[in-house]
């Protein structure tokens, strides 16, 4: 095993623009009128008009834009693929192969107004209502924000020592540097009105039949609590472990060395895989390997993430699946993979295989619904929680989103999204049909 700091890890994965620089490319915004990036963010954020107040010297109102639509503005401005969503859809594409960076704009705005320390909102007199919030990840602060905006007295409930989700548990430190992911709750949080209660579990210390007894309405937004099985013999060696644990594991051992191993392989395609990898590599590894069993396309990674693995030294092998563990001692020692291909979207084993040295194993192959959530009696679907267009559940008087519903996308975005849109779903539930939100 190698050793290093976690301070390795503390490099900015983007410079954060300067003024004139920020000026320059909002400059190259033409600020369509029908604007595709629009339609193309998750959570609707008006952009042409953000970077027009960018590009008018008015960050702050910039920043009041994007959080009005998205809370979280500036942890997506970090971790958002925004190479697939608002700036894929950019015009400035099809003009020049180069779209507006509206990703790093967003960040020079939301950290313009965050720094100043002031709120641009304040909560509505009391409705006296009262709602219960499960999980202080992206979808559940979300919602929780948008309530107290409207008046609501909101409790949340988080089963970990600190809030955020994701945010602080499951994303490269490299992508939120500077405690960024506990300043922006402090921050969300400034709007008051709203509790958090740490160490408290659903199913362990919470019952969902006590908060509604308790509560005018609940929201779940427990993410997914258990991951995958790899279906391996000797998947409990010593070497292995999930890919979301071990960033968890850097992200909250600030004073202390992190070992990763010298021949290191990550199972997996998507996001998780590729952060574990490179800050794998960062840490010293000397050799890193992505292994996904589809092809190169069919990563869920998008070409952004793909490449910033392979220029950290990263190696991306696919069409591949792993076959045998092998273990000496306790401990990984190899991995033989079969050989895949693809054919009218089925995939199938070739009958070639192949073997990698490996003294550290990081499993990435997603996540599924925690046992004790999938047993409360909610109507599921695919093992998530089947919600409605509002992010209604089967349970009149319990809403859920993020990961754990059945919309949930994997995205911090979408989880905010589910968030705001259950939030108002409730606050027009206790309030009224007519009831207007702020």
């Amino acid at each position: 095993m190698q050793s290093k700091s976690i301070e390795t890890l503390s490099t900015d994965l983007h410079a954060p623009l300067s003024k004139h620089e920020a000026y320059v490319e909002s400059d190259r915004c033409y600020f369509c009128h029908d604007a595709p990036c629009i339609t193309a963010c998750p959570t609707g954020i008006d952009i042409p008009l953000f970077i027009r107040q960018i590009n008018t010297d008015n960050p702050h109102g910039s920043a009041k834009t994007i959080f009005d639509e998205n809370i979280f503005g500036g942890m997506c401005a970090r971790v958002c693929p925004t190479e697939t969503l608002c700036e894929q859809a950019c015009v400035r594409t099809t003009a020049e192969d180069r779209p507006v960076k509206i990703g790093e704009l967003q960040r020079y705005a939301t950290d313009a107004l965050m720094k100043t320390g002031m709120h641009p909102y304040t909560a509505a007199s009391s409705s006296g209502k009262r709602v219960a919030v499960i999980g202080a990840g992206p979808a559940g602060l979300s919602c929780a924000h948008r309530l107290a905006l409207n008046g609501h007295a909101v409790t949340v409930f988080d089963a970990l020592p600190k809030p955020g989700g994701l945010n602080e548990y499951g994303i490269a430190a490299y992508k939120t540097v500077d405690n960024f992911a506990q300043r922006e709750v402090e921050y969300i949080l400034s709007i008051g009105g709203i509790d958090v209660m740490y160490g408290q579990s659903l199913g362990k210390d919470l019952s969902l039949s006590s908060l509604k007894q308790d509560y005018d309405a609940v929201f779940l937004g427990v993410g997914l609590g258990a991951v995958n099985e790899s279906g391996l013999d000797g998947a409990d060696a010593k070497g292995i472990e999930d890919a979301v644990e071990f960033i968890a594991r850097l992200r909250q051992s600030p004073e202390s060395s992190i070992q990763v191993g010298r021949n290191v392989i990550v199972i997996g395609g998507g996001m998780t895989a590729i952060d574990a990898a490179v800050q794998s590599k960062v840490l010293g590894a000397e050799n890193v390997t992505v292994v996904y069993r589809r092809s190169q396309e069919n990563m869920n990674a998008s070409d952004f993430e793909q490449a910033l693995a392979q220029t950290n030294g990263v190696l991306l092998k696919t069409q591949m699946q792993p076959k045998q563990l092998h273990v000496e001692n306790g401990a990984i020692s190899a991995l033989e993979f079969d050989y895949t291909h693809s054919e009218g979207g089925a995939l199938s084993t070739t009958g070639e295989t192949t073997t990698m040295q490996c003294d550290h194993l990081l499993m990435a192959i997603g996540q599924t619904l925690a046992q004790q959530v999938s047993e409360f009696g909610l109507t599921l679907k695919s093992n998530r929680i089947d919600v409605d267009e509002n992010q209604r559940t089967s349970d009149s008087k319990i809403w859920a989103g993020g990961d754990c519903a059945s919309n949930g996308e994997d995205l911090t975005v979408a989880a905010v999204q589910a968030g705001k849109l259950a939030a108002e779903s409730i606050h027009k539930a206790l309030a009224g049909s007519n009831a207007t939100s702020r």
